[in-house]
């Protein structure tokens, strides 16, 4: 006959799967968030980005119900060591997918005020940043779901990659504004929306750290090669394009 011990590891156990499964949900749904985003930015369609940004709220009212659901398992045992870092890393992981909705839904609200400018070539841009960045969130929620501590590693260095592209459009952008005044205004919105796409994949590599650490015990302590280097005091020259 089993104790009760036994069954609370078991309702712990499956809790923790049940936990891990709606985050996964919540994350995939913050992607689609971005990938609709971006359509209704090609689309110039206000109201269907209007209604992307509406959808964020669903992102939120998910992220409360895990923060609830993490509070059953402290209650329902007190996690010790690896149990304790699974805990706490989905409180942080949740946390980091409300943020990429509230990202999503702000290139969406940019989408609204940029349909009413003449179309800038350079908006193309967006297409490929969103989705290196819908790619590293899948990729990290697979690593989170199967708790494949290199496949977070892979997403927590990869984000170079988004960082330099992310630059490129930068820089061709302010090119854009330069070169016509006209598009300044277009450009700027552009601009708040590559930022947004850009946060998207640094909160990515928060998620792969705290799969990294909730898997491994130790902290992701290299560091990370940055690509974005448009805060530098000195920008590479804008002509190397």
């Amino acid at each position: 006959m089993g104790t009760g011990n036994e069954h609370t590891i078991k309702s712990y156990d499956a809790e923790l799967a049940r936990l891990t499964a709606e985050i996964v949900r919540m994350g995939e749904l913050a992607a689609s968030q971005l990938e609709a985003a971006i359509d209704v930015v090609e689309r110039r369609d206000e109201r269907a980005a209007q209604r992307v940004v509406d959808n964020d709220d669903a992102i939120d009212v998910l992220e409360h119900a895990i923060s609830h659901d993490v509070v059953r398992l402290l209650a329902l045992r007190a996690p010790m060591a690896r149990d304790l870092r699974e805990v706490f890393a989905a409180l942080r992981i949740a946390a980091d997918i409300e943020r990429i909705g509230d990202y999503a839904a702000n290139v969406a609200k940019r989408a609204i005020p940029l349909s009413m400018t003449a179309p800038v070539a350079a908006a193309r841009g967006l297409r490929h940043l969103s989705e290196l960045a819908a790619d590293a969130v899948r990729k990290v929620l697979d690593a989170y779901l199967t708790r494949d501590a290199q496949k977070a590693h892979e997403v927590w260095g990869e984000d170079v990659h988004l960082d330099e592209a992310y630059t490129g459009l930068f820089r061709e952008l302010l090119t854009y504004m330069m070169e016509d005044p006209r598009s300044i205004t277009a450009c700027t919105h552009l601009l708040f929306m590559a930022k947004n796409i850009e946060r998207i994949g640094d909160h990515a590599t928060n998620i792969a750290e705290n799969v990294w650490f909730a898997v491994t015990g130790e902290p992701l302590q290299t560091p990370r090669k940055k690509g974005d280097v448009t805060a530098d005091p000195v920008m590479p020259h804008l002509g190397n394009r």
